[in-house]
């Protein structure tokens, strides 16, 4: 009895030790954000139904912490001036396409992003105001490449400033 009682309180202090490491990961994750107000974009013939990421808090936090990416919607982070982009997968659990995208609408570059990776897919141009993230694979589903001009995209002026 003496041998089982040492070992059933081994596995009890092993169980909390990992209760409270999956407790101190989860608590580390980064929550995710309401659903933003939404536009339509369109693309050829292709429309997409975009939360808008505008506000500086918006754009930090994104898609993280979200569970799934309904086809056909996405996230359109505006930014006020033209610039070179790098986005990151941190706490972002969907597996995700990003398009870089300037000030008239064209797209860029396309890069595709893994969850949780922290690598940044940085981008080669730097006269990028838009990045619009969707579910992986859209773009190529939908035969949307890099030229291809995006209609419906706010002003950027209306964005926060960094």
């Amino acid at each position: 009895m003496h041998c089982s009682a040492r070992v059933l309180r081994k596995s009890a202090l092993i169980l909390v030790a990992l209760c409270q490491i999956c407790a101190s990961w989860s608590a580390a994750r980064t929550p995710p954000q309401e659903i933003l107000p939404t536009i339509t974009l369109r693309i050829g013939t292709v429309a997409i139904e975009a939360e808008v990421a505008d506000e500086i808090d918006e754009r930090t936090i994104g898609l993280m912490g979200r569970d799934d990416l309904a086809d056909g919607k996405g996230m359109l982070f505006v930014f006020r001036e033209p610039q070179a982009m790098n986005f990151w997968m941190r706490d972002t659990l969907v597996p995700l396409s990003i398009a870089y995208i300037n000030a008239a609408g064209v797209i860029r570059e396309i890069h595709e992003l893994k969850p949780l990776d922290e690598t940044a897919a940085q981008s080669a141009f730097r006269d990028l105001v838009y990045a619009l993230e969707v579910p992986q694979g859209w773009f190529q589903r939908n035969k949307i490449l890099p030229g291809d001009r995006i209609l419906g995209l706010p002003a950027p002026q209306t964005a926060q400033p960094d």
